[in-house]
């Protein structure tokens, strides 16, 4: 049996259904999840929460009428729910002595490079500082065409984007059936998936609700994401109070078990999936350090090529002009020209602004020998 406890970065997403009931917070249920977040990050777990609710809550809040909402007043309810929500995990998760940091994502964050770079900087700082972070889609500015629109993929890309090793989908439903079970009663429940099929994709129904615009084809979307990227994905009914540990206590759930590694994952993706768009030559010191496993500095480069932008692919060579790594620059070529040779702690007075100290960090790089 697979449990939470042996996975290092979980990412849990919650569906609004669960988190608000006739426009108001189900303050218990968010209570005890809290207890299993704190029970999780003291045993040395980073944990992401990828939460739904802000229009469900704000349109509590405004009076708004049952039945579909018009874009403006499902704006308008997300902006004020928003605040709602944000002030709830901050309250709920600082009585337990943790801190909660908001972050409000587009689907253009997730899929636009330099955009996902800061996103992804952003939630690794707040990991980083013993913060959880609370991420949402920010449906207050957003519309049907630049939207996720269901927060099961949008869990997927949070996970993926963060490194999480495992992504948690509470829902409504306990797991992956072989057919609607409130409609079959000789639908099968089944555990573990460890591909997803076609065979697997047909038995995916909706299973949607009021709040919810997600079925069970979104979430086996989100498993073909996670499993992808290296991430393992479960679904569990997020009905129960304390539904992670209720998943650690043998709760059913099915598990959809990861491919590799996200680590393995991401470079598979930087040697294989992106184009280079420059190179970088760097001197013998250099070069001795990448193949320790370091990152690449400003100062161990001795000149570049390519008209390149941060987040783009580039090559990096040795002195001899031979094929060393691949990986994702930090730096726009404007600005990388301007600090090559240079030490990091100088990179503040050249460019009048702070950035990062390498101009590839080693998990965003991958060796020659890796591929």
């Amino acid at each position: 049996m697979r449990r939470l406890t042996d996975f290092k970065r979980i990412t849990v997403k919650i569906g609004s259904a669960l988190l608000v009931e006739d426009g108001h917070l189900k303050r218990d249920w968010l209570e005890a999840l809290a207890d299993d977040l704190l029970a999780l990050i003291q045993q040395g777990i980073e944990v992401l929460v990828v939460s739904s609710g802000s229009i469900a809550l704000g349109r509590g809040v405004l009076s708004l009428p049952e039945g579909p909402l018009k874009l403006e007043q499902a704006q308008a309810a997300a902006a004020v729910g928003q605040i709602e929500l944000a002030q709830a995990y901050a309250e709920i998760l600082g009585k337990r002595g943790l801190t909660a940091g908001q972050i409000l994502l587009t689907l253009g964050d997730t899929e636009e490079r330099r955009r996902y770079l800061n996103a992804r900087e952003t939630i690794a700082t707040l990991l980083k500082m013993n913060a959880v972070p609370i991420i949402n889609e920010n449906d207050s500015v957003t519309t049907a065409e630049i939207r996720y629109g269901d927060n099961d993929r949008l869990g997927a890309r949070v996970a993926t984007m963060a490194s999480s090793d495992c992504l948690v989908l509470l829902s409504d439903v306990d797991g992956l059936y072989t057919a609607a079970p409130q409609k079959d009663p000789n639908a099968v429940f089944l555990p573990e998936v460890r591909r997803i099929t076609r065979e697997v994709e047909a038995m995916g129904g909706s299973s949607g609700t009021a709040y919810s615009s997600g079925g069970m084809k979104t979430k086996l979307d989100a498993a073909k994401i996670a499993q992808n990227a290296g991430t393992s994905m479960v679904i569990a009914s997020g009905k129960l109070l304390n539904p992670l540990s209720s998943i650690d206590n043998g709760a059913r759930c099915t598990w959809f078990p990861a491919h590799s590694t996200p680590a393995n994952a991401r470079k598979a993706w930087i040697s294989g999936s992106l184009k280079p768009k420059g190179a970088l030559y760097v001197d013998e010191g250099a070069r001795m350090a990448l193949l320790k496993g370091r990152s690449l500095l400003p100062t161990g480069i001795e000149r570049i090529e390519g008209e390149f932008s941060r987040g783009d692919a580039v090559r990096i060579l040795d002195g001899k002009g031979y094929d060393l790594a691949c990986g994702l620059v930090a730096y726009d070529y404007t600005e990388a020209v301007l600090i090559i040779g240079r030490n990091s702690c100088e990179i503040e007075t050249i460019l009048g602004h702070g950035g990062r100290s390498e101009m590839v960090h080693r998990d965003d790089l991958v060796l020659g020998t890796e591929t």
